[in-house]
């Protein structure tokens, strides 16, 4: 008697279901987290809102500043299947003009600014009492010098920054413009729209890095 063929196991729903639970509930602790604050927040209500269970958030998430710590990287990806920061990595690579290039910094933060600032806001708060939150708000802020230091590094393989900053100090500088605490003044505190900061940003790093006329390198 031949045996039962039984056909190839599909994952694919079974994958496709955890991904919406994941964005269900990260969804969830975003809004709790930006209403209710980080301290008020507990994981059974962001259960309730997401329709899990608070086992599967412990378990997938290891709780609240595991939350947090994906919410950082969900707003960081910006929008689109494309991640923020591979786009930002083609665009400085195709573009040879340095001023264009920090333009599109700016642009880019347009995009990603109104995602992770607040995040990082609240990071600063609760960092105050939870050990956890405040590596989480360290991490994410050397991540984010480290980023900026390739970008600094490109950068000078296009063009000779201006007289007197170094790669080094061109980084820290995009690094406080790319800061959440300058976006909740301007963005939050005095009410601009994200692309008017967004160009804030790109022609406030003009400014600052770049010669009034620099001559650009001729790609090799």
């Amino acid at each position: 008697m031949d045996s039962v063929k039984r056909r190839p196991y599909d994952a694919s729903r079974r994958r496709e279901q955890a991904r919406l639970n994941r964005e269900a509930i990260v969804a969830a602790a975003r809004q709790r987290f930006l209403h209710d604050g980080y301290t008020a927040t507990t994981i059974a209500s962001i259960a309730t809102d997401a329709g899990a269970s608070s086992d599967t958030i412990y378990k997938s998430f290891g709780g609240k500043a595991g939350l947090l710590r994906a919410m950082c990287q969900d707003a960081l990806a910006g929008a689109g299947p494309v991640p923020a920061e591979l786009r930002s990595d083609a665009m400085q690579a195709a573009e040879t003009d340095p001023a264009k290039m920090l333009r599109g910094l700016g642009t880019l933060t347009t995009e990603v600014a109104p995602r992770i600032a607040p995040l990082l806001l609240l990071l600063a708060t609760a960092a105050e009492s939870d050990a956890a939150v405040a590596q989480l708000r360290a991490d994410l802020d050397a991540d984010r010098l480290a980023r900026m230091t390739q970008v600094a590094q490109t950068l000078a393989g296009k063009t000779e920054l201006r007289a007197g900053v170094t790669v080094a100090q061109a980084a820290e500088i995009m690094w406080a413009y790319s800061s959440p605490e300058l976006y909740g003044l301007l963005v939050g505190g005095r009410n601009w729209s994200p692309e008017r900061y967004g160009e804030f940003v790109g022609e406030a790093l003009v400014g600052a890095l770049l010669d009034p006329a620099p001559a650009t390198r001729l790609a090799r």
